[in-house]
């Protein structure tokens, strides 16, 4: 399904941009930019979890009903 594809991908993309930022901070070049990749990576971490967490009801999560709409 493409859906996981894509979360795998953010998944992926936020371990890459913690790395980046523990390297950022520890070289002490630019630590601005390193907790601005933390924030994000955080933010697409919340992505995720709201996209595979079953509803308030305990129905499907929105990913599978977005997967039950095509």
């Amino acid at each position: 399904m493409m859906g996981d594809w894509v979360l795998s991908l953010m998944m992926l993309t936020a371990v890459a941009l913690l790395g980046g930022a523990a390297v950022s901070w520890r070289a002490r070049k630019d630590r601005k930019r390193a907790l601005l990749m933390v924030v994000l990576a955080a933010v697409i971490v919340a992505n995720v979890v709201i996209w595979t967490l079953p509803g308030p009801d305990g129905a499907q999560s929105p990913l599978q009903q977005a997967g039950q709409d095509q």
